[in-house]
């Protein structure tokens, strides 16, 4: 009996954006196939406006590209942030994009979208990048090495993707962006605002704007490469290697054949190498460093006056509430004895149930006042900027 074939498009709902429960998605999407989800966020309206995209591409710390697209020539130009009042100004009327990052840093109501991605760890989502464009622009056909979900947020978008696994993936080396040579595509729709479309790494595909405005909401997932964290667990090993270890041979024996590298002295070498023995607390703590550092543009800044035990209490007795900053980056992990909370690279000892909330809620309200290991948990955290206290409001 042949299995059924997984249908390609499928229609969501205020109550399952994906079409189908997450168990499902992600037993049979998830990092496997593309899908298209229509109505996935029933009447939607992008919680920026294309105005307010433009205004935060002109900050400083903002990641930002304005993209241009001469159709006649084929000729493709990319202008990195900040931008400017003039490069918007002298934009043509059609064939031009801007993108930019982590907007959901930057914009409370933006974040708050990523409620509807809670089916993932919240350490495996990246960010959310907006895109606004007017007809025709777009960033050529293209693959990605992540998962993403695309939302369209407003106006129309036309998408092309190829699900063929013998899909070209050469670049053009005449553009400044990673384009495609060849694109041939097998499937192709129309977005309207609501819809989305899930695509999972290495899937080629082209989005251009078409019939007017257009603005698209990208919930792109961090995929580190196995060259990033090699590198990564190889610095993190050599900092806290002593030198005084070094390649033994206690059991050696006389060589058989000059010059040779005998399988003993291999055995030495794995023995030598922390990658072959890494155990499990070495290896919680490095990835959980790592993973909450990856590719981070910014790091909340630590106050200009660190607070103490009995000023954080005095606040949180009175109904203060800790904010998680929104540059703050946190996942944790069990480990012998309780747990660790990671925050951009930083490992703090904590119980596990703050951990876990930490990660799970970004305002935090406690009905009583915080003590022994939860408040210099949190007392570490307000003094490193991930936490920002916010005073109750006098009724």
């Amino acid at each position: 009996m042949t299995k059924p074939t997984l249908p390609l498009e499928v229609r969501g709902s205020a109550r399952q954006p994906l079409g189908m429960t997450p168990a499902q998605f992600l037993r049979d999407y998830w990092q496997k196939r593309p899908l298209l989800i229509r109505n996935a966020f029933p009447d939607f309206t992008p919680p920026l406006q294309p105005d307010d995209l433009a205004g935060l591409a002109l900050e400083e710390e903002a990641l930002s590209r304005l993209i241009v697209h001469d159709e006649r020539r084929d000729r493709w130009s990319v202008k990195t942030g900040p931008l400017s009042e003039e490069d918007f100004a002298t934009t043509p009327p059609a064939n031009w994009t801007l993108l930019v990052q982590d907007v959901d840093k930057w914009d409370a109501d933006v974040a708050a979208l990523l409620e509807s991605f809670r089916f993932l760890p919240n350490w495996r989502v990246d960010d959310i990048m907006i895109s606004y464009a007017e007809p025709g622009g777009g960033v050529g056909a293209h693959v990605d090495q992540y998962d993403v979900f695309l939302l369209q947020g407003l106006g129309q978008r036309h998408w092309a993707i190829s699900d063929d696994p013998q899909a070209s993936t050469e670049f053009r080396d005449d553009v400044e962006l990673k384009q495609l040579k060849h694109f041939e595509p097998t499937h192709e729709w129309l977005l309207e605002p609501g819809d989305m479309l899930y695509l999972p790494p290495g899937v080629p595909h082209d989005g251009v704007a078409f019939g007017g405005p257009c603005m698209t909401l990208s919930v792109g997932m961090r995929a580190p490469s196995r060259a990033e964290l090699a590198s990564d667990l190889a610095d993190y090993l050599v900092e806290r290697l002593p030198d005084e270890q070094r390649y033994r041979d206690p059991d050696l024996a006389p060589a058989r054949h000059a010059g040779e590298i005998d399988r003993a002295a291999l055995a030495r070498v794995r023995e030598a190498l922390p990658f072959a023995a890494l155990d499990d607390a070495t290896l919680v703590d490095w990835f959980g460093r790592y993973i909450t550092r990856y590719r981070v543009a910014r790091a909340p800044a630590a106050p200009d006056k660190a607070s103490t035990e009995a000023a954080l209490a005095k606040l949180l007795g009175d109904g203060a509430q800790l904010l998680r900053h929104p540059w703050s980056r946190m996942a944790w992990a069990r480990v012998k004895g309780g747990a660790i909370l990671f925050a951009n690279g930083q490992a703090y000892p904590a119980p596990a149930e703050l951990a876990e909330r930490l990660c799970a809620e970004r305002t935090l309200a406690f009905g009583r006042a915080p003590a022994g290991a939860e408040r210099a948990l949190l007392l570490a955290l307000v003094n490193d900027g991930h936490l920002v206290p916010r005073k109750a409001r006098r009724r």
